[in-house]
């Protein structure tokens, strides 16, 4: 393996920037240098460039990966329309990683051409879900499997619930929270759905273009389940306009033994409450904050925000790629994230309950409804 991974950056102005920081991650890795950054509007571009301190720039991404020829690339764009061409150009390039900003595609078709190609060049993919890197989370998985939780019988999860409550919610903050459920609860087994616009069931002249090259999305109030591996349920919601102070934003497990609730980030709030009724006015057990060491204990870490995420994910795809594993949080990961979520409204398009794999993997919102409103 190379001393030092030659690192480009792909981003575009206008149409997602550059993420969450996926430009920015790789100063903060010794082993790592940005040679290159390629963006498809000259002033973003000419911004990147200073900002990365980079003398090459590219308004083609792959001008780029042809002379350039990286180790690395950040596909950063926060947008996702563009995400399926910038990774199969980049594994084509032979590139050995990628971090790619989620959510990672528009659609399942999308996801098994990245899936291929990457398979066919061996390039490795971590997806920017930083909350999988979160020392807090590893705590809590901790808790599950040496039994403090007790047996895992629900996960609920929510998204921010503003203005985007509903069917855009559910990819841009669902696929944080739905990686979340299918990491501690195991990959979804089945899932059931209901959508509405304005209190009614949404139908097809509801479906509109999401914000940020989502794809076609629908709806402004989501509730949904899933039966998980683990036997859990799983429950995703979301209300638009609905959102609380402080946010919702994040995930309940629910055991036999009490509660866990936790946030996103690189060190999220979490807390503990040892009540198996979950019911916080029936003793006067209070919530036991979970740091990096566990219930109750001192958090010994600053939280660096989501860039630390960033840091850890991409220290760990450097080491997927040395070791030949996959990622914490993986492309095939994601992708099974993104099925969830084309799981919702694929339960409602049909009115049926749906099991995973999808048969079918064009986007569920493209095909005609199988039931009729009133």
């Amino acid at each position: 393996m190379p001393s030092t991974y030659r690192v480009a950056v792909i981003g575009s102005t206008g149409q997602g920037n550059y993420g969450h920081g996926l430009d920015m991650v790789w100063k903060n890795l010794p082993q790592c240098e940005v040679v290159a950054v390629a963006d498809d509007h000259p002033d973003g571009l000419a911004n990147a460039k200073m900002r990365l301190g980079v003398q090459q720039g590219f308004e083609s991404y792959h001008s780029m990966l042809e002379a350039v020829q990286p180790d690395l690339v950040s596909v950063a764009p926060r947008w996702t329309h563009q995400h399926r061409d910038m990774v199969i150009a980049a594994a084509r390039a032979g590139v050995k990683g990628i971090y790619l900003e989620k959510p990672v595609c528009r659609s399942l078709e999308e996801a098994d051409e990245m899936l291929e190609e990457c398979r066919k060049s061996q390039t490795k993919v971590a997806v920017a879900h930083q909350t999988r890197y979160s020392p807090i989370l590893k705590a809590i998985y901790g808790m599950i499997h040496d039994g403090t939780l007790g047996d895992l019988l629900e996960i609920h999860a929510r998204g921010k619930e503003d203005h985007r409550g509903g069917g855009e919610d559910l990819w841009v903050l669902g696929t944080h929270v739905l990686n979340l459920m299918q990491f501690l609860g195991g990959g979804p087994q089945w899932c059931t759905s209901m959508i509405l616009q304005q209190g009614q069931l949404a139908g097809p002249g509801d479906i509109h273009p999401g914000n940020e090259g989502l794809g076609p999305i629908a709806g402004d109030a989501i509730q949904a389940h899933f039966a998980l591996e683990s036997g859990a349920i799983g429950r995703w919601s979301s209300i638009r306009d609905a959102a609380a102070h402080p946010s919702r934003f994040g995930i309940t497990l629910k055991g036999s033994r009490g509660l866990i609730t936790m946030g996103t980030g690189f060190l999220p709030k979490a807390y503990w409450l040892a009540n198996p009724s979950w019911n916080t006015g029936s003793n006067q057990r209070p919530w036991t904050p979970i740091s990096s060491n566990g219930p109750g204990q001192l958090e010994p870490l600053e939280d660096g925000g989501l860039q630390a995420g960033n840091v850890l994910a991409c220290q760990d795809l450097i080491a997927a790629i040395e070791d030949d594993r996959q990622p914490e949080s993986n492309l095939a990961d994601a992708s099974l994230t993104t099925e969830m979520i084309l799981g919702v409204f694929e339960s409602h398009r049909t009115g049926k309950r749906i099991s995973f794999p999808m048969s079918s993997r064009q986007h569920p919102l493209t095909l005609p409804f199988e039931w009729k409103g009133s």
